[in-house]
């Protein structure tokens, strides 16, 4: 057993967080954005992007090919993809980007998603550094016995 799985295990978590923070920072950021990519000569409103996480298992599937004691080594990040879900249509005849009807093809961003999104990579987060605390709390207390 590694003395640092915990640590090791409970950092990745942390990154893998720190950037489904960043996601969502950019999802609410561009929420109004109508032009975002060129496609086919026509500009098109920016999409919402969602984070997948994965098992970080390779260590897992390694040490168990080698005959081991499986060890779990936290997660992290497999894709960045951008939402299926259908942008939304706004009645707007003065924008820019209006189409002839008057309607506004906007960002498929739902600010209610991205808040609970949010959220919950922020209690993640916590909850991370509350076992990265307790383990290194631990590992300080036995070294305390040792002396």
């Amino acid at each position: 057993m590694n003395l640092f799985n915990g640590f090791n295990t409970s950092a990745s978590a942390l990154t893998a967080n720190r950037l489904r923070m960043d996601v969502v920072s950019s999802n609410i950021a561009n929420a109004e954005t109508t032009r975002s990519e060129l496609v086919d000569g026509e500009w098109q409103p920016y999409k919402r992007k969602v984070v997948e996480l994965e098992e970080n298992s390779f260590e897992s599937k390694l040490q168990q090919a080698m005959g081991n004691e499986s060890t779990s080594t936290g997660v992290k990040v497999s894709n960045i993809q951008e939402d299926n879900a259908p942008n939304k249509l706004v009645y707007n005849p003065g924008h820019p980007d209006a189409n002839e009807e008057g309607y506004v093809e906007m960002p498929n961003v739902d600010m209610v998603k991205e808040m609970v999104d949010l959220m919950s990579a922020s209690r993640s987060y916590e909850a991370n550094v509350t076992a990265l605390n307790a383990t290194k709390s631990m590992y300080m207390k036995a070294l305390e016995l040792g002396k």
